[in-house]
């Protein structure tokens, strides 16, 4: 009888050391697991997993330190921008970055965020935008766009009342601080694909010294929304993107490049 020769099978996919396999407790739909998986393959990339603590907010993600395989510490609410400072100024051989909703970053913790940009502080901040608060209910976020029926703003969000949304990533990118900022999305597979080369040139930056680097990934909460999946990347897409829109919002190196 012939022996059936076995061909070995080419591996196509597999998970990222930077990422602990154990399950998660994100809504289904969320998009905090793609994101969360853009850092951790980022950081397998570049061979930091070892080098990098990263903080922890409150919010969705107050969790993070369960799910992510190099250090990882737990800032109060809004202050991650503060705890990350400290740990870099005290381990400057670490590269440091903090990972915050838009509650956490664009409410309670403004103040630490603008300042450690107008610093120049040498860390990475990921900021997941969806409009809303989750892990609270769905009440109305800094970012709760013009009219958006929440929890706390039930027949829509009045500018005059309450005022505008804060578009985040153009505020930082005023600041001399600020080395990059880009806003992505991860709606789409191009997007993705964006979205995680905005990330690694974050995390090269800090690798290189370069200063406060700062990507915004416009997220979807279908929980609190009351849509499926489907029904609110269709909602990020008609209503988040025009309003916050995609792409760089600064970047020093372009502007060396171009000075040239």
């Amino acid at each position: 009888m012939e022996k059936t020769e076995q061909k070995e099978m080419k591996v196509v996919f597999q998970p990222t050391k930077a990422i602990l396999d154990v399950p998660t407790h994100y809504c289904p739909g969320c998009t905090h697991g793609i994101i969360h998986r853009l850092v951790g393959e980022v950081l397998e990339e570049l061979n930091i997993i070892e080098k990098t603590v990263g903080v922890a907010p409150v919010g969705c993600s107050v969790l993070a330190y369960d799910y992510f395989a190099c250090d990882m510490f737990e800032a109060a609410h809004g202050r991650a921008p503060a705890v990350a400072t400290g740990i870099k100024r005290a381990n400057p051989d670490k590269i440091v970055f903090t990972y915050q909703g838009d509650g956490d970053i664009a409410a309670i913790g403004t103040a630490e965020a603008v300042h450690a940009a107008a610093r120049g502080e040498n860390i990475v901040t990921i900021f997941v935008n969806n409009c809303i608060y989750g892990m609270t209910g769905g009440q109305m976020a800094p970012t709760t766009l013009p009219g958006q029926v929440t929890e706390t703003s039930p027949y829509g969000r009045d500018t005059k009342t309450q005022g505008f949304p804060i578009r985040f990533s153009e505020m930082i990118s005023t600041l001399e601080g600020s080395y990059y900022v880009e806003r992505v999305s991860v709606d789409s597979v191009p997007n993705v694909a964006k979205a995680k080369r905005a990330i690694k040139k974050a995390f090269q930056n800090a690798i290189d010294g370069k200063g406060f680097n700062l990507v915004e990934v416009l997220s979807i909460c279908p929980t609190n929304w009351g849509l499926n999946t489907q029904e609110s990347l269709n909602w990020l897409r008609n209503n988040m993107m025009p309003f916050y829109e995609l792409g760089l919002k600064k970047d020093k190196d372009a502007v060396k490049e171009e000075a040239k």
